[in-house]
């Protein structure tokens, strides 16, 4: 009787659009009350967060990426695309794309790379002729680039829930492992965007190594962030947590006091919002962990690998349904909460299979990566149509080449393991 009255009042909270942490925080106390578990268990899993000593390194990369948004550094790695590769037959695309993937790769958030970037590259590409539709749709599927490039959030997060779940993984090796994935897709939507626009006189930017120094000297500290993270760590000087602490006072320095473009005042503002972030993921996180704890006494995970063994006969299809559901999950869910919902029962499942927790973290996060501007509701496909002053049924028709090319990457990345883990060694 009272697993029904608890299941009536989660439906109830589901109606009136409860917060999600509640909603996955009431699943793990019924939960834990229909296995006849104490309720203690719930805080003590929560408690249990606090222990990893990876969890401090989301304030602090998620500060320094709102410190990074706040100041001038888009134009500064715009202009320096810009004469760097300008000159290349489909240049402005390059640029694109390298802007976006680098500066969502320092911000960690790919919205942001829209708002920031998009009413830069939006008009250029016009104006240089490429043609409009292809135009919108790179602006808004290249905004999501640079979510598995270090220090990608979102990879950090799948690397907790594994460890807390006792999986052996390091967040080093999913940095290490996301880079030929990123340079995969750079060189595809390149291709495509050369291809597209092969009949177009498009205007290109003669080299100027003058104007290549200049923007490379005034890019400097912004170029010196991915040398200080990975270098830091691995060479061993560093482990993750001080990569993250020294990189968001190294931030703090250059933006406030040495490029003086965040005044001291507007500070608290910024670290409020950087917070309200982070404290929405780990809250999220806290209560997501409990209730893979009572899936896990509950011995869901088990019934799951049987039923989904039974159902599915090989690794490959396995993968195949792996990638539609996370597709799917893209467009209908924030990348934070598909990871911290969906990751504790994925990992048993592909450890049943045989596949490795680094690569199933990239399989994830390049899926995630797409859903941002999937149909119907993919995130950024708002955030541009706003940003951009077009209609989300433009955008739908503008980002689907984008999509398709983008997911036979992601294919290539599951069903070819090497292509993320040959940085990772024997």
């Amino acid at each position: 009787m009272k697993i029904t009255i608890g299941a009536l009042l989660i439906l109830g909270l589901v109606v009136f659009s409860a917060p999600l942490f509640v909603l996955i925080a009431s699943g793990a106390g019924l939960g834990l009350l229909s296995i006849e578990e104490d309720l203690a268990t719930l805080f003590f899993e929560i408690f249990r967060l606090t222990e990893s000593s990876v969890l401090m390194t989301l304030p602090l990369f998620a500060f320094s990426g709102y410190m990074l948004s706040e100041a001038k550094t888009a134009d500064r790695l715009l202009r320096l695309s810009k004469s760097a590769v300008g000159w290349l037959p489909g240049g402005l695309v390059l640029i694109s794309l390298f802007t976006c993937a680098f500066f969502t790769m320092l911000t960690g958030r790919s919205g942001v790379t829209i708002v920031a970037l998009g009413g830069l590259l939006y008009p250029a590409l016009k104006k240089s002729r490429y043609n409009d539709k292809f135009s919108l749709g790179l602006v808004t599927s290249s905004g999501s680039l640079g979510l598995l490039l270090p220090p990608a959030i979102p990879l950090i997060l799948y690397g907790i829930i594994a460890q807390q779940m006792e999986y052996k993984i390091e967040i080093n090796d999913l940095f290490l492992a996301g880079l030929l994935p990123v340079v995969l897709m750079i060189v595809a939507l390149y291709s495509y965007g050369v291809y597209a626009n092969r009949k177009q006189k498009i205007a290109l930017t003669p080299f100027v190594a003058r104007d290549f120094f200049n923007s490379v000297w005034e890019s400097k500290w912004e170029l010196f962030i991915p040398v200080l993270i990975l270098g830091g760590i691995y060479s061993g000087k560093l482990v993750i947590s001080d990569a993250a602490a020294i990189t968001a006072l190294y931030v703090f320095i250059f933006t406030v006091f040495i490029k003086k473009e965040i005044s001291l005042s507007k500070i608290p503002d910024v670290a409020i919002n950087s917070m309200k972030m982070v404290g929405g993921i780990l809250l999220i996180l806290a209560v997501a962990l409990a209730f893979s704890n009572f899936l896990i006494s509950a011995d869901v995970p088990n019934h799951l690998v049987e039923f989904v063994g039974s159902k599915i006969d090989t690794k490959w299809q396995f993968l195949l349904l792996l990638n539609i559901i996370l597709l799917a999950l893209g467009a209908i869910l924030d990348i934070f909460a598909a990871i911290v919902i969906m990751v504790p029962l994925l990992l048993p499942i592909a450890a049943g299979f045989d596949i490795h927790p680094v690569h199933l973290g990239i399989i994830f996060v390049a899926n995630m990566q797409i859903g941002y501007f999937t149909p119907p509701v993919g995130m950024n496909l708002f955030i541009a149509s706003y940003r951009l002053n077009k209609s989300i049924t433009e955008l739908y028709q503008a980002c689907f080449p984008y999509l398709v090319i983008l997911f036979g990457i992601v294919l290539l990345i599951t069903y070819i393991p090497w292509l993320s883990m040959v940085f990772l060694g024997p």
